[in-house]
């Protein structure tokens, strides 16, 4: 499988859409309402600026046939050239090695065209799977907020990874 990620176009809209409202996702991406489709539209038009100018990217993980997943930097700081990493693998292609592929692709996108020294990831304790593919991609547990999250009425921890890229 040859992966590669693209930005964000306007016939991603409808995929984007059932992502940021599917309420299963919400507790992973500390979402607590809908998002319209205008204001989604609006963020794909935004998409083309520079993680600079926009401190967040969104791209699309896709081969020449199919898009499997997006993968987010946000919260970029220039300063301290660090930003967060979110990954979302659409539900009939996880545990397929795409989370692993699409991670090892962004770190190269960012070597070679982001000021960057760290990735960091913020995991809900609870999410098993996505702990599981940011360790095995060489991402460091460094501490947990404890009671960081409020969802299925009772607070719950986070867990924050990094990994440094380049030493």
């Amino acid at each position: 499988m040859k992966l590669k990620l693209r930005a964000l176009e306007p016939s991603d809209l409808d995929i984007m859409y059932d992502i940021e409202n599917d309420k299963s996702l919400w507790v992973y991406s500390n979402t607590s309402s809908p998002f319209s489709k205008h204001t989604l539209k609006k963020f794909i038009e935004k998409s083309h600026l520079d993680i600079l100018e926009h401190r967040q990217v969104r791209l699309v993980i896709y081969d020449d046939c199919t898009s499997y997943g997006f993968i987010d930097l946000f919260d970029y700081d220039h300063i301290s050239r660090k930003a967060g990493v979110g990954i979302v693998i659409f539900e009939r292609f996880r545990s397929k090695g795409i989370g692993s592929l699409s991670l090892k692709l962004i770190e190269e996108h960012v070597l070679s065209h982001v000021p960057i020294h760290q990735l960091y990831a913020n995991i809900s304790s609870n999410n098993i799977e996505s702990i599981s593919l940011f360790k095995k991609n060489g991402y460091c547990e460094v501490g947990t907020k404890k009671d960081w999250i409020f969802y299925n009425n009772k607070f719950n921890d986070e867990v924050l990874f990094q990994k440094i890229l380049n030493k």
